[in-house]
């Protein structure tokens, strides 16, 4: 039932760098709405989730059960059933968006539920004797949570933040299946155009490594930054 037929396997057809070069330049036109929807989906989620930590660790019931709601909805579902939902189920009921701006909203509000938790947990584990020195010294909430809770949370937060950036950067793909021309759709193209799905899918696997290389980099400066004075 579960079976797994093997026929003669032909190496030669595993990967024809001919093939994929001629057609890295049209899978390449997909890079940058990639990184815009990554980026922008990030961008929303790192917004939303900030204020979706401050109302789960609220001590108002009005406030903390909807957050606590919202980040159990989003962790508990597909975010390609929730990308179907904004592109195909909205113009159902009248609201009609481009597959870019779907991808955009779905990765976004997605991406937020699990900010809000790395949030939480940083926010958590900054020492309460920082908020009481703070009260002591005249700060309001809010300044409270810009000069001194947020600037040592951000140091524990970048780590997990990163991780999530890079899943978020690689799930972009999912929004082939809502029509975005973005690295996978081209790769489904070219691999229709020249009946060679092994070759086009493994150049679009090459072409996210590095775009994901990048980014790990980059998180890698920003610990060493927000580190160097421990």
């Amino acid at each position: 039932m579960l079976g797994i037929e093997i026929n003669e396997i032909q190496i030669e057809k595993l990967f024809n760098a001919e093939r994929a070069w001629a057609n890295l330049p049209f899978i390449l036109e997909g890079v940058p709405l990639t990184l815009l929807v990554a980026l922008s989906g990030m961008l929303v989620g790192l917004v939303l989730g900030f204020f979706l930590a401050l109302a789960r660790g609220s001590d108002y019931i009005w406030l903390r059960w909807p957050a606590r709601f919202y980040i159990s909805f989003m962790r508990g579902t597909p975010i390609l059933v929730y990308l179907f939902v904004l592109y195909f189920g909205l113009p159902v009921v009248g609201i009609k968006m481009p597959a870019t701006v779907a991808a955009i909203i779905g990765f976004g509000t997605n991406s937020a539920a699990y900010i809000a938790e790395i949030n939480r947990a940083s926010l958590n584990s900054v020492p309460n004797g920082q908020w009481e020195s703070s009260r002591a010294l005249g700060f309001t909430y809010w300044q409270t949570i810009r000069r001194i809770i947020m600037p040592q949370a951000t140091r524990i937060a970048i780590p997990p933040l990163g991780n999530v950036f890079l899943d978020l950067l690689k799930a972009t793909s999912l929004a082939a299946m809502i029509s975005v021309p973005e690295i996978l759709n081209k790769a489904q193209i070219a691999a229709g155009r020249t009946v060679d799905s092994m070759t086009m899918y493994i150049t679009a696997a090459l072409v996210y490594w590095p775009l994901t290389m990048i980014f790990s980099a980059l998180q890698d400066y920003l610990e060493k930054r927000h580190n160097r004075y421990l």
